[in-house]
């Protein structure tokens, strides 16, 4: 009688390297029991004398066969004796969950997913909604959906395209740090006085983004601009767009009544003209008419102090030939300006710092105080000592001009 073929368990299995474990080895047992005990496995010749039956299954064992002493299985389960079949089916079953978990992360679904990383970083936010919300604007815009005041301010263009010019110069260029933010009321009028530097007015484009951006009520600073700022050919428009107005009691006082934020440089072209060896030195604030303008309307007075503007074109010297030619206040002669040409209009990339003071009262004042010379003078001296003070100590904060 022909040896028959012992299918081995328990420790002799692992003696012999059993294949697979767990739920893998149950299934391929669990096939092996459908097969009527001595008959042969697919694709092998039976062999003579009967075969072994397999070993009980437990309930609940996974398949997976008890000791010869009836203990639980201590090891990895066994091999099947059809190996090479079950093997086989194995590989089948690899191959057809392979394509399919491939496809949930192809090469497609990586590009859009690079194109919308790139897309946010562009847009300064989820790519989707900047489109949206670029559609929407130029849906109002061809329908005439949107207001415009009678300053010819229009907030839609301000905050869809003016400001979003400015914020990579804002955010990425100045890398402007704004404090005391707070300070501004969130609704109402209130008069912003600023210290005004640069050679060139970006710092009070600057100071409009970071009223607008950091505010919690997302609140628009109404600035007064010199009248050369509207006589400009393209300034003139987008000046008004944003919602500048002339430097005039009138217009301020009207804009500060019907609840605005407005902002004035009292320094005027004497700071923005000053050379780099009076830098942070405030020039003289005139006589004081934005304060009378604030008494009148009772609204605050909050102080404004930027640090970085003086140094981005570092004015060296006047040409007075030339700005008499041109009709400007002033000439600019900077190291890079106008030796380097167009080049030389690049502003050096320093580090801003805009502190925003706490607010000086004056709804406690009488009707009559704005008429009161003596009143204004000191009140002006006051915002102006604040503003100084606060520029020295950023300045003595400052590790560096670039950083």
């Amino acid at each position: 009688m022909t040896d028959a073929k012992v299918i081995p368990f328990g420790d002799d299995a692992r003696r012999r390297g059993g294949g697979g474990t767990g739920a893998g080895s149950g299934a391929r047992r669990s096939r092996g029991r459908e097969r009527k005990a001595g008959a042969p496995a697919p694709g092998q010749k039976a062999e003579n004398g009967p075969q072994p039956p397999l070993a009980a299954v437990p309930e609940g064992g996974a398949g997976i066969p008890a000791q010869a002493d009836g203990s639980p299985p201590t090891g990895a389960g066994q091999g099947s004796a059809d190996g090479s079949a079950d093997g086989a089916d194995d590989g089948a079953a690899t191959s057809s969950a392979g394509p399919s978990a491939a496809g949930a992360d192809g090469p497609g679904e990586s590009l859009s997913a690079a194109f919308g990383a790139v897309a946010d970083r562009l847009l300064g936010g989820p790519w989707e909604r900047k489109v949206a919300q670029g559609l929407s604007f130029l849906r109002r815009r061809v329908t005439g959906d949107y207001d415009v005041d009678e300053f010819g301010f229009d907030a839609d263009l301000t905050d869809q395209v003016l400001l979003s010019l400015l914020r990579p110069l804002y955010e990425g260029y100045f890398r402007v740090e704004v404090k005391g933010i707070e300070n501004i009321p969130a609704e109402g009028g209130a008069l912003v006085v600023s210290n005004h530097s640069g050679t060139l007015p970006i710092d009070a484009l600057m100071t409009q983004v970071a009223v607008h951006d950091h505010h919690p009520a997302g609140r628009h600073l109404r600035l007064l601009a010199a009248d050369l700022v509207f006589v400009l050919p393209v300034v003139n428009e987008l000046a008004r767009k944003a919602g500048h107005t002339l430097a005039c009691a009138e217009d301020a006082q009207l804009l500060l009544e019907r609840g605005e934020v407005v902002g004035v440089m009292p320094e005027g072209f004497k700071g923005l003209g000053k050379p780099f060896s009076e830098r942070y030195k405030l020039q003289r604030f005139g006589r004081g008419g934005f304060v009378a303008t604030a008494l009148k309307t009772k609204v605050p007075i909050v102080p404004c102090s930027v640090v970085g503007a003086e140094e981005i074109y570092p004015m060296v010297g006047n040409s007075r030939t030339l700005a008499r030619v041109f009709g400007f206040p002033y000439f600019p002669l900077t190291p890079t300006f106008p030796w380097l040409g167009p080049l030389g209009l690049l502003p050096l990339p320093t580090k801003w710092t805009i502190q925003f003071g706490e607010p000086i009262p004056t709804e406690s004042y009488p009707p009559e105080a704005a008429d009161d010379p003596m009143l204004v003078f000191n009140l002006t001296d006051q915002v102006r000592e604040t503003i100084q003070h606060t520029l020295y100590e950023l300045l003595v904060e400052r590790r560096s001009v670039f950083f």
